[in-house]
């Protein structure tokens, strides 16, 4: 039988679901290769009822998780004596979505009052399929001599806490407030996660020798927050803007029923603003608000009062800013108590916060001592969670400083501020510091004490002499250098040429043009470079591998590739994946001819004669670079061909246009461009760039910051 982790809860309300969504996520982000079972499903007689684990695995992690047998249909078998019939059935289930894994995870079922078999059902799961035992636990109401008891008592159903199988117990929902009932109570009047105390060291429980605490995971208020379209749903209100982004998010309710100046105070980042439908000042003044800055979620306006197109028409700028106004039927009093008995739960289609829940239980789970239990005998893979969860580990071992021009831009400043509080790297952000802490404060980001602002007009004369002295070949004087550096990126890049800054990154606003010349101006090829070029890191589903060069030139020459393909290979190798290179053509070996397919053959035989280190093929046809089943008919004996990790494109039509198909025809995200080949790493933004992108593309640059100063 394949290892397995089975998930017992310690009692009711702990929060299974989310833990078992944590561990597969943290397992998979160390390199394992994690399937999941729900043997029985936790509801009784519905088939068309997916259990939330099931639903939310199947959407993020793409697993192919088999229908579970209903909890009505185990409860009769097991009334008719039918126990080992049940369990051939549930061996079965687990077999089949435990091919080609290297662990399986397996949910238990919650306590019911009207299903008295449930611990029963439970320890004999976990007995069958011989699983290390890994118990859930939530502190709730008890006493810390209550919870260490019924956890206690929870591990003698499988053997007790000196039985090898019974590994230890995650603690969930640390630091939970006695009531939270309802998913719009204001998060910032919740205690922040980072500050609430630890309570496994008041647990005697985990004083046993072979019984550890595996995770102690705080209570997380802001994953609670809905989408307006949750709560129009709930309420079945209608949209009065067509152009809203309905998807934002609500992280606390503000009733304006005031005048004006008596309700500015509650016109608030990430505030859903209920209104009286006929109260059309009030609805002015907030879209107001929204036009002057300040990031509302929503406006709900109650008592089935639509206002008059004339009225709706003077809120025009706040409806092209997408501000979402929706309309309910309900009073005032009877909205605010239906939202409070708004459900907790996760929406089936809300998988951004599924996914902000699962990475942010997965960061605080013991996986490195789990996966230590399962690695013995298993192939480890770089997944895309994986490859991120590196990626910031290695950016966190460089320290490096990394400059952002563009650092009013409030997609920039929160991604600064995430990397700084994760300690990515330290931030540089340019710009008038009174401006960027008013669009901080606007779209409500926390910015860290020693964060470092620094206004470019006022710093730029330091970088005078020497901007002069690099370009003076080209008869740069003073002045036209003052000109020069009133560019903001200019000054990053001059920072990161003199040493003052590990790397730079910008794009969220400015053009890759605009963001990559001052660099080639500057800061230049590395000695070992050629050529400066580029690559994608694509998350497939299964593993990351690295396209190049889909960004910079368009048609390089044989030298140029190799010189391409030996960057590229060398890029992946410090980023943990295994550099196996394909020369991508339109023919596979010596089956084509012509001018194109001739350059990538040159370019093999002289990337191999550089670095006989590297694995390295081609001509390769893509699917026989790619599919090892392709690959054995018609590369048979290549070391490359059906596992390439990387693939180099002949020219930037083919790369950019392959690039863009696999992203956006088969749901593929990708981190970069990542540009290689310069002295210091600069990196571009997409302007469409989401905060996540940023905080990554920080991540890479100061990994290649690091490996830059180690060379």
């Amino acid at each position: 039988m394949i290892k397995s982790f089975f998930l017992a809860p310690a009692g009711s309300n702990v929060g299974l679901t989310s833990a078992t969504l944590g561990l597969v996520r943290a397992l998979d982000q160390v390199g394992l290769k994690v399937g999941f079972c729900k043997p029985i499903a936790q509801h009784a007689d519905n088939p068309e009822v997916l259990d939330p684990s099931l639903l939310f695995l199947n959407e993020t992690q793409q697993l192919d998780i088999p229908d579970p047998i209903l909890l009505s249909e185990a409860q009769q078998r097991m009334a008719h004596n039918e126990m080992e019939e049940l369990m051939e059935d549930v061996v079965q289930l687990c077999q089949q979505t435990a091919k080609d894994v290297d662990v399986l995870v397996v949910e238990g079922l919650v306590p019911q009052d009207n299903a008295p078999f449930i611990a029963r059902i439970n320890s004999t799961l976990a007995r069958t399929l011989d699983s290390h035992v890994i118990l859930v636990a939530a502190q709730n109401h008890q006493s810390f001599a209550d919870l260490n008891r019924h956890i206690d008592m929870t591990a003698n159903y499988y053997g007790g806490t000196g039985e090898s199988k019974v590994l230890g117990c995650m603690l969930n929902k640390v630091g939970a407030p006695e009531e939270f009932a309802s998913p719009l109570q204001a998060v910032d009047d919740i205690p922040v996660t980072d500050e609430i105390k630890p309570i496994a060291k008041n647990l005697l429980i985990f004083d046993k020798p072979n019984f550890r605490c595996l995770g102690e995971i705080p209570w997380y208020p802001s994953a609670m927050a809905p989408r307006v379209s949750d709560i129009a749903s709930h309420l079945q209100a209608k949209s009065l803007n067509p152009k809203a982004r309905m998807e934002r998010r609500v992280k606390s309710v503000s009733i304006l029923a005031r005048t004006i100046g008596n309700s500015l105070n509650s016109l608030k980042a990430n505030t859903l603003v209920i209104i009286p439908g006929d109260r059309h000042d009030l609805l002015l003044a907030a879209c107001m608000a929204v036009v002057n800055g300040v990031p509302l979620a929503g406006l709900l306006l109650t008592g089935d009062l639509k206002p008059s197109d004339e009225i709706l028409a003077l809120c025009h700028s706040a409806f092209e800013a997408r501000l979402p106004v929706i309309l309910t039927h309900y009073n005032t009093i009877t909205t605010t108590r239906k939202l409070d008995q708004m459900s907790i739960n996760v929406p089936r289609d809300d998988i951004p916060r599924i996914n902000r829940v699962m990475d942010f239980m997965a960061e605080r789970i013991d996986s490195s001592w789990l996966a230590e239990r399962v690695r013995a005998n298993s192939h480890v893979r770089l997944s895309p969670a994986a490859f991120r969860y590196s990626l910031v580990e290695k950016a966190r071992a460089e320290g490096c400083r990394i400059v952002l021009p563009e650092g009013d831009e409030p997609r920039t400043i929160r991604a600064a501020a995430i990397c700084h509080r994760k300690r990515i790297a330290k931030c540089v952000l340019l710009g008038d510091p009174e401006q960027i802490r008013h669009v901080a404060d606007m779209h409500s980001i926390e910015l860290p004490d020693d964060i470092e602002l620094k206004n470019p007009k006022e710093i730029a004369e330091h970088y005078v002499d020497a901007l002069v002295e690099l370009r003076k070949h080209k008869g740069l004087t003073p002045t036209m250098a003052h000109s020069i550096l009133e560019d903001p990126i200019m000054v990053g890049t001059m920072m990161a040429q003199i040493g003052e800054a590990d790397g730079l990154v910008a794009g969220a606003v400015n053009t890759t043009a605009a963001t990559i010349r001052p660099a080639l101006q500057l800061i230049k090829t590395s000695p070992d470079a050629k050529i400066v070029s580029s690559i994608f890191f694509m998350c497939l589903p299964d593993q990351v591998v690295v396209y190049g060069d889909c960004a910079v030139n368009p048609d390089p020459s044989a030298e140029e590739l190799a010189d391409i393909a030996i960057q590229s290979g060398d890029s992946a190798a410090a980023f943990g994946i295994e550099p196996k290179i394909a020369m991508i053509s339109y023919s596979t070996g010596g089956s084509g001819s012509g001018s194109d397919v001739e350059k990538v053959r040159e370019a093999t035989k002289i990337a191999k004669a550089k670095r006989p280190d590297l694995l390295i093929d081609g001509p390769l046809q893509y699917d026989a670079a790619s599919v090892a089943s392709v690959a054995k008919s018609k590369a048979p004996d290549s070391l490359v061909a059906g596992q390439a990790t990387v693939f180099i494109f002949p020219d930037l039509n083919t790369g950019n246009t392959t690039y863009k198909a696999v992203q956006r025809s088969a749901h593929v995200g990708s981190i970069g461009p990542m540009l290689q080949g310069l002295n210091k790493p600069v990196n571009d933004l997409s302007r469409g760039a989401l905060v996540d992108d940023i905080v990554y593309t920080i991540a890479l640059t100061a990994v290649q910051a690091g490996q830059r100063k180690k060379n």
